[in-house]
C-alpha cells in the first residue's frame, strides 16, 4: 500500500510536518510494509514558510525589518530549490501581521506594510530569483503603497510633496506616482502570490478593515482613498487595477503585486502543491490522508484539504479516483467530498486537553492505526 500523506496544520497545536509524523506513525503500526510519502503542506497563510522549507529541504532565513508600526521586526522566511530557481518563500504575515499591533493599537491608517518591501529586498540580496508570497493575515490597508515605497517607488501629493511614511492614511493622498527609481533587479525577479479571496481593490477597506480596527469612518475614507489611487495607477503605470478580483487581498497588496510587479496571483493551496511537485507524488498511491483541525463550511472554499481533493480528482482523471480520506480535530458538516472523514478527539475530551500538541499527535496517531489495521485496499 501506497498511502501520499498531505495534511494541513492543525491550528494551535501541530504543524503540517508534526501532523504528517502522527499519522505516519499510525500507518506504520498497523501495516508495517506500508509505503508513506509525506508532503507538508498549507494555504499560503500561516505556516507556509515552515511546510515549504520542510517539503522542499530549504533553510531559515531572519532579517530586521519595520513592522507595521515602524517598530523592529525580526522576520522569518525560508530559502529553497523550485525547478532549479532559488526560491524565497514569504508570509506577509511575518513583517506585518496584525498579531503584530496591540489591539488597542490597531489602526490601518497608521500601519504600514513597508516592513514587506524590506522583507521582500533582503531575499533578492540573497539571490533568490523567484518569490512565494503568502498575503494572509496582513494589518494594513495601505494599497501596498508602503512595500511599494521600499521597494524604490515614490508617491507624492497633489502639492509634489513626497509622501513618506507611506501608511494607509497616505492612501488618499497619492496624486502621482514615480517609478523611476524602483529597485531594477525587481524586473529579473518572478513573483508568484498566494491568494485566495476574489475581493477587488475599493472593497478591501470594507471587507477588511474593521477587523484590522478601522472605524466607519476610516472605511469611508480609505475607501474613497482606493477608488483614488486606482485611477493614479492606471495614469501612471498604465495598469487598470480596478476590477481585477484578488486585488483587494491584505488591503490592497494583491494589487500592488500584480500591477507593479507583474506579480501571478494564485489560490494559495494550488502555489503550494505546485511548488512541492504534488501530482509526481500521486503515481501508484492508494490512498491520500489529509486534513485540519476542524472540517467545516469553510473547508470548500479553498483551504487546504478542498484543493487536495481538486488534484486528486484531476489526476485520477474521473476513472477509479483514489479515496482521500481526512483526520479532523472536529467535524461539523454532514456531508462531506472526502471518503471518510475521521475525527480524532475522543468523546468528552475537553477542547483545553485535546489542543495540547503531544496528546493531539496521540489522538492523531492512533485514528490512523484504528483506521488501517482494517484497512483493505
Amino acid at each position: 500500500m501506497k498511502a501520499v500523506i498531505v495534511i494541513d496544520s492543525f491550528k494551535g497545536c501541530l504543524s503540517s510536518r508534526e501532523a504528517g509524523d502522527a499519522v505516519e506513525k499510525g500507518i506504520l503500526r498497523a501495516i508495517p510494509e506500508a509505503e508513506t510519502v509525506k508532503i507538508p503542506v498549507a494555504d499560503g497563510g500561516e505556516g507556509t514558510v515552515e511546510a515549504l522549507v520542510d517539503a522542499l529541504g530549504g533553510v531559515f532565513e531572519e532579517v530586521e525589518v519595520h513592522g507595521p508600526l515602524w517598530e523592529p521586526v525580526l522576520a522569518k522566511y525560508g530559502i529553497a530549490d523550485v525547478d532549479n530557481k532559488k526560491c524565497a518563500i514569504i508570509e506577509s504575515a511575518a513583517a506585518i501581521g496584525l498579531p503584530l499591533v496591540p489591539e488597542r493599537l490597531r489602526n490601518p491608517m497608521k500601519t504600514s506594510s513597508f516592513g514587506l518591501g524590506e522583507l521582500l529586498l533582503a531575499a533578492i540580496s540573497k539571490g533568490c530569483q523567484r518569490l512565494i508570497i503568502g498575503l494572509g493575515g496582513s494589518s494594513t490597508v495601505d494599497g501596498g503603497i508602503g512595500m511599494l515605497s521600499a521597494l524604490g517607488y515614490r508617491f507624492f501629493d497633489r502639492e509634489g510633496a513626497l509622501l513618506c511614511p507611506c501608511s494607509g492614511e497616505a492612501v488618499p493622498r497619492v496624486a502621482s506616482i514615480d517609478p523611476s527609481l524602483a529597485d531594477p533587479r525587481l524586473k529579473e525577479v518572478e513573483f508568484m502570490v498566494a491568494c485566495d479571496v476574489s475581493t477587488v481593490f475599493a472593497d478591501a477597506p470594507s471587507v477588511f478593515g474593521p477587523q484590522k480596527g478601522a472605524t466607519p469612518e476610516m472605511v469611508k475614507t480609505l475607501t474613497e482613498g482606493m477608488l483614488s489611487l486606482s485611477s493614479v495607477i492606471k495614469r501612471d503605470i498604465g495598469v487598470d487595477i480596478s476590477i481585477n478580483p484578488g486585488g483587494g487581498a491584505a488591503g490592497g497588496l494583491g494589487a500592488a503585486f500584480s500591477a507593479f510587479l507583474k506579480g501571478k496571483l494564485r489560490p494559495g493551496t494550488e502555489l503550494v502543491l505546485d511548488s512541492v511537485g504534488f501530482d509526481s507524488f500521486l503515481d501508484g498511491a492508494d490512498i491520500v490522508i489529509t486534513g485540519e483541525g476542524r472540517i467545516d463550511t469553510q473547508t470548500a472554499l479553498g483551504k487546504t484539504p478542498s484543493g487536495i481533493i481538486k488534484r486528486v480528482e484531476a489526476a485520477s482523471g474521473g476513472e477509479n479516483p483514489i479515496p482521500i480520506i481526512a483526520f479532523c480535530g472536529s467535524c461539523a458538516l454532514g456531508e462531506y467530498p472526502f471518503s471518510e472523514v475521521i475525527p480524532i478527539t475522543p468523546p468528552g475530551m475537553p477542547l483545553s486537553v485535546a489542543m495540547d500538541p503531544l496528546v493531539a499527535s496521540r489522538n492523531l496517531s492512533e485514528a490512523a492505526f484504528n483506521y488501517f489495521r482494517l484497512y483493505q485496499k
